[in-house]
Formats: C-alpha cells, structure tokens, sequence
C-alpha cells in the first residue's frame, strides 16, 4: 500500500500512523481499487512550507552550481531506477495506459538532466556598450537572478513531468519551491517529493502540501511567495491571475489542439499519428487532437481511414501494453464528455465511430458536421474525441485553426515547404509541428499557449527565463 506525506522544511508529516492528519483513500478510476492514501495538508502547513522555502532561498540562491547540477542528476539517476515504479504508481492511480506511463516517467528523468545542462552556462551575458561614445572605457554584464519561493499548482493528468517542468528549472535557477498537487493524482506527485528529498535535497527548498484549491489560492497571495507556475483549467487559471495582478504569473491552461492535412501529406505516416495523438491517455492531455481539418481533394480517403483506425484503437484496461486509450480520470468526467457528445448529435453533429461508453472507458471516437455552437465545437473536450471537417484551401484551414479561442499547439501535414511557412506565419499558437500530431513535444523545447490558453513559456531553459530576473552590472573601468 502507496503512502503520501507532506514534506515541509525537509520533513514529512502525516505519515500512515498519524492519526491527527485526515487522509485521502486513492482509488484506481479504472476498477476503483485501493491504490494508496495521501495525507491532506491544512492552510496553516501551506503557510509553514511557504516559509521555509523563503528561509531555504537565502542559502540556495547563492549555492554553487555544481552543488545544483549534482542535486539535479540525483534525482534523474532515482527516477530511472524506480522507473518501473513510477510508471505502475500512474498507471494505477490516473489510469495511464502502462506505455504512456513509462514514456512519462522517461521524460521525467530527461527533464531533471535538461536542468543540470542548463546550470553549467545559464544566466551570465557580456553586452558591448561601446556603441555608444559614452560606453567607452564601460563593461555591461548581466545575470539572471532567481526571483525566490514558486508555487507550482500541478495538474492530474501529468503528475510527475508537469511537476518536474516547474520544479527542475526553479532549482535550476537557485529558486525554492512549494508544490500543490492535484487532489487527483496527489501520490504521484508527493512521491516524486520524496525522490527529490531522497537525492539529497537541502531542507525546505523543495516542500509539497496536498492543500485544497481555495487554500493554494490564500498561498499564492503571501508576501514570501515571488512567482505562481499553474497548469490547469481556464476558469481557475485566469481567476488566479486576476486575483494577483503585480505577481509574477505563468499559466498553461489547455487547448482545443488542430491538426491541418494537407493532399499532398502522406496519410500512410498521418493517420497513425493523428489517432495516437487524439486518443492517446482518453484525450486526457493539453495539446491533443480535438479537431481535425483535411483538404477536400483527400478528405473522403482521409475520412475513411480514420473510421477505420478510431475503431481498430485499442481501448480498456491500462495495464495492458497495447492499450491506447484508458478510462477517464472519473466516472463525472466521463459523463460530462458523453453529455458533449449528446448535444453535439442534436445539433447535427454525425458520430462516424466510437461514441459509447464501457464502464469508466469513453470509447475512441470521430464526430463530422460539429456545429461551433455546442461545446464540442469551441471548447476543449479533455476526452478520446475528434472533429473532422473539409477545407479548400490553406487560407481557409489557417481561418479554421485560428477561429479557435485556444492556441497551443496545430499539426500541419504536407510536404510543400512554402506551406509550412505560411502555416508557421499565419497561425496563432505557441508552437507549429509539422508533419506530427500536436500532441508532440520535446522538453527542451518552449512550451506554451496564447489566447485563451494561457502565457508564459515552459521547456527548461524557458521557464528560467520566467523564473529569474535580470540584473545588470555596468562598470566604469577609465574612472
């Protein structure tokens, strides 16, 4: 039996036999076994953790970077040989298909040594002020500073490496950090705090407290808190921007992701990608495919492979190694996407395959003809299901994209080069995958949305960037 603990200051508190602490009972959403318990942190502890990551920033700000790059590849080295581990503890806890979860757990560790990569070099720039007559005889240098205590406000449905986006880098940077996990995947994400503790983590720069939403949000607006890194929904999201307008906030708050297949794309390597990327963890990811748009020369072609492939996706038990398409986080979010799926066939919208539910499993599914006025067509479904629509020409399929209120990630098909340009000038996302689902994404890379999905940039290097502040030096050596 999983157990999570609190770990304020380098300590764990609400261990199994601590009767004094409530516990959270962890069910698998596919059979509802127990997977574990998680112990409930209060407000106060928030505040506790809060302070000792303020009190642990005077040392670490100024800790050698050798002594962050080691803390760093510690934690990497245990991720891989707990591997296995971890990708059992997603997969029984949010329901990750099991080759999702190993995947995860894999760019878990990558994220760890991306940091340590990034510490050798970041954060000193020499810039020439001779330019200028008056900079004759002057030095400019710059260095990037940590800004302090970063709460990072962790989603369900990637515990462990959306957490390791905001915690590695924040180390990184010689930031402290207090984690708040999901309610949903809470063990996942406190046992990646043990790890970190375990590979040798001074006390009180890394704290995580299994606090509620209404209680992160009073830990958000504490003085000693510098930056809030939140992955969630809009509505919170934007809420708690709103509610701390002079604090350093990034948010990535989801998307409706489009995928544009061009005729001259090769749907042989298109359709695999495409369904791997729409049904891939029950859609259950920011970037997934949720609308799908085809040139009218291929759409028939395109449209009839589709069927095909969403009806031959593997479905069910996550513990299976072929399973793509797992249960839903929970049997109300099941409900809610099938609800979708309900008023978009009322309003016209043609279910082509899938479109059931078996237990906590929304089934695969393909819907043509979704009007934009049901919640399917304009807001993001966080579930295995797919528009396809027809468009004539790439203005027309860059309007389509763009007409979306999201903006993450588009998929662009083709091998015409002068449309990958185009695509990459014309549409409004925070990145272009070409010849790839959207679902695609390298941890190195910036990460991140515009519109209604959010601002700020993830990707290890990126995110130091918003979690450091420079600072210039600029010396008259002719005094």
């Amino acid at each position: 039996m999983r157990h999570g603990e609190t770990l304020i200051g380098g300590h764990f508190f609400g261990g199994p036999c601590d009767q004094a602490t409530p516990k959270d009972v962890v069910a698998s959403p596919w059979d509802g076994r127990v997977v574990g318990t998680v112990a409930e942190a209060s407000l106060q502890d928030g505040r506790v953790a809060v302070q000792a990551a303020r009190e642990a920033f005077e040392t670490w700000r100024s800790s050698p970077r050798q002594t962050r790059q080691r803390l760093l590849r510690n934690v990497a080295r245990l991720v891989r040989e707990r591997s296995e581990e971890y990708a059992e503890l997603l997969r029984d806890e949010i329901g990750k298909p099991i080759r999702w979860a190993r995947a995860e757990v894999e760019r878990l560790a990558i994220t760890f040594d991306l940091a340590a990569d990034a510490v050798s070099t970041y954060g000193f720039e020499a810039v020439p002020v001779d330019t200028d007559p008056r900079g004759l005889g002057c030095s400019l240098t710059v260095e990037q500073r940590p800004l302090g205590v970063v709460l990072a406000i962790v989603p369900y449905n990637w515990p462990f490496n959306l957490a390791a986006h905001k915690i590695a880098p924040a180390l990184a940077a010689g930031n402290t950090v207090v984690v708040k996990p999901s309610r949903r995947a809470a063990l996942s994400t406190l046992t990646l705090a043990r790890c970190i503790h375990e590979a040798g983590c001074p006390p009180g720069v890394v704290n995580a407290v299994n606090v509620s939403g209404p209680e992160a949000q009073v830990l958000a607006g504490m003085d000693e808190v510098a930056m809030v890194s939140f992955t969630g929904s809009p509505e919170v999201g934007w809420g708690l921007k709103d509610a701390l307008p002079r604090k350093r906030v990034s948010l990535e708050l989801g998307a409706d992701s489009a995928a544009v297949v061009f005729a001259d794309a090769d749907l042989d390597a298109a359709i695999p990608k495409l369904v791997n990327g729409a049904y891939g963890y029950a859609g259950q990811v920011c970037i997934s495919v949720q609308r799908t748009f085809v040139q009218r020369e291929v759409y028939a072609e395109a449209r009839e492979r589709l069927i095909a492939a969403t009806e031959a996706c593997p479905y069910g038990d996550p513990a299976e190694e072929s399973v793509v398409c797992g249960p839903m986080i929970s049997a109300s979010e099941a409900d809610r996407v099938m609800e979708w799926l309900a008023e978009a066939e009322v309003a016209g919208a043609r279910v082509l395959a899938g479109g059931h539910r078996v237990g906590p499993v929304v089934t695969p599914t393909l819907v043509e003809d979704v009007p934009g006025s049901v919640r399917l067509g304009c807001r993001e479904v966080f579930g295995p299901v797919v528009t396809l629509e027809a468009f004539e020409s790439a203005e027309e399929a860059w309007a389509k994209v763009n007409a979306s209120v999201y903006g993450i990630h588009a998929g662009v098909f083709t091998r015409d080069l002068h449309t990958v340009r185009d695509a990459f000038d014309r549409l409004e996302v925070g990145g272009v995958v070409v010849n790839d689902a959207p679902t695609l994404r390298f941890d190195a890379m910036p990460y991140g949305g515009v519109k209604q999905s959010g601002f700020g940039r993830e990707g290890v290097r990126y995110t130091m960037d918003e979690m450091t502040e420079p600072k210039a030096l600029l010396t008259r050596w002719d005094a």
